[in-house]
């Protein structure tokens, strides 16, 4: 086995990481504890695509327990934390991944984690399936499915199989409701102004902060927001989305109204150009653009590059200053890549303790239960088994239906 790193010498730094996050992912250590006994992944191979750090690395060391050989890469050249890649490669992973990737780079990583002829992949973004059906094709009758964790990852998959190209069954994590209602409100909202107030050093209260997308992203974003004292504007293009917001409390109007009064931009809409060059026309010297959806696309970087006549320095590697023609500097968070990864640690560990858990018994159940090639949801018994699980692990007692009321139901 051969590992791309960075430094394998940072190993010990990661191994301190990944302790603190084993000890603080009772799901996850539920999983670990029955899979070194049953082995349900034995003879497998799976590939993995995710943000590489210490909560991403305790679900390979878990799959890798379980019996598989696991290759993993980073879904986000600016994600990978070098310390944690070299401790996961410690532990019997293969790992081909650093901070900072080219374009190149990115690509050849994730083409050297499919060189391990995967029969199943954990993916982020689709990066791992768009590659299996462009140039990896002669891979895909190895694989018996795998799971998607990202709204964009989603959009992707249902897009090839909707012309019938998806080639094997892959598990709709992010939808699940031990996904998308924790990791994409309460994970998102924490993780994304934790790495803005992280780098900024700014204070949220009292500022306006304007969220573009008022999905369950979205809705974390801005609730977080409101939580730190802001005045929060929500930009919406859907009619129930942006009714949505006016009844949760904020305020609703065009991008082109909230560029001039934002000082905060937070976009989590999964398309591209959300904020661009007329929107840069109107906002006020030191207004601090982030992205929190899964791509590069949703500020155009490009534009702002362009049509910048100079760019300064930020208080940290993570903020760049485009001085604009207005007079005003722009500042823009992590190259407009994901903000809570590639400027900040990611979602909080107890939230990835949930995902990941459904990312695991997603894969398990796939092979216990073979579905045909599509997009799929998580089984029911899975989410209310990672539900009950942490409830168990808090300590936390819940009423159970009575025989009558079981019958009850049953008969309306």
């Amino acid at each position: 086995m051969t590992n791309t790193l960075r430094d394998p010498g940072l190993a010990s730094e990661g191994h301190r990481k990944l302790q603190w996050v084993r000890e603080r992912m009772p799901v996850l250590a539920a999983l670990r504890d029955r899979y070194q006994q049953t082995r349900p992944f034995a003879g497998q191979r799976i590939a993995v695509s995710l943000h590489l750090e210490a909560k991403t690395a305790v679900l390979a060391e878990l799959l890798h327990l379980g019996g598989a050989e696991v290759a993993v890469t980073s879904s986000n050249p600016l994600s990978t934390q070098d310390d944690v890649a070299a401790a996961l490669a410690e532990l019997g992973v293969e790992v081909h991944a650093w901070r900072g990737a080219s374009a190149e780079e990115f690509d050849r990583f994730h083409h050297r984690v499919l060189d391990l002829e995967p029969t199943l992949v954990v993916d982020d973004g689709a990066e791992l399936s768009e590659r299996l059906h462009g140039s990896r094709q002669a891979l895909l009758p190895n694989v018996r499915g795998g799971a998607e964790e990202t709204t964009t990852g989603l959009m992707r998959l249902r897009a090839l199989a909707r012309t019938g190209q998806l080639a094997y069954p892959m598990i709709a994590v992010n939808d699940a409701d031990m996904k998308h209602l924790f990791d994409n409100r309460y994970g998102t909202g924490q993780s994304t102004w934790d790495a803005i107030m992280r780098h900024t050093n700014l204070v949220v209260a009292g500022a306006v902060a304007v969220v573009s997308g008022y999905g369950w992203c979205g809705k974390g974003v801005a609730q977080r927001a409101r939580g730190l004292g802001a005045r929060v504007v929500v930009t919406e293009v859907d009619p129930v989305r942006a009714n949505e917001a006016l009844m949760d409390g904020f305020e609703v109007m065009p991008m082109l109204e909230a560029a001039r009064i934002g000082k905060f931009f937070v976009t989590v809409t999964g398309n591209r150009d959300v904020i661009s060059r007329p929107h840069f026309d109107r906002m006020a010297d030191g207004a601090v653009l982030a992205n929190a959806g899964h791509f590069d696309v949703e500020i155009d970087v490009q534009a702002l590059r362009q049509g910048a006549i100079g760019t300064v320095a930020g208080r940290t590697e993570a903020m760049v200053g485009y001085r604009w023609p207005t007079g005003a500097t722009l500042w823009l968070m992590a190259e407009g890549r994901l903000v809570n990864l590639a400027a900040g640690d990611g979602h909080p560990v107890e939230i990835m303790d949930l995902s990941f858990a459904l990312q695991a018994r997603s894969l398990e159940h796939l092979l216990t239960h073979p579905l045909p090639p599509g997009v799929h949801p998580v089984d029911p018994a899975v989410d209310r088994w990672v539900a009950q699980t942490r409830l168990d692990a808090l300590g936390v007692a819940i009423d159970q239906l009575t025989p009558g009321q079981v019958a009850y139901l049953q008969s309306v």
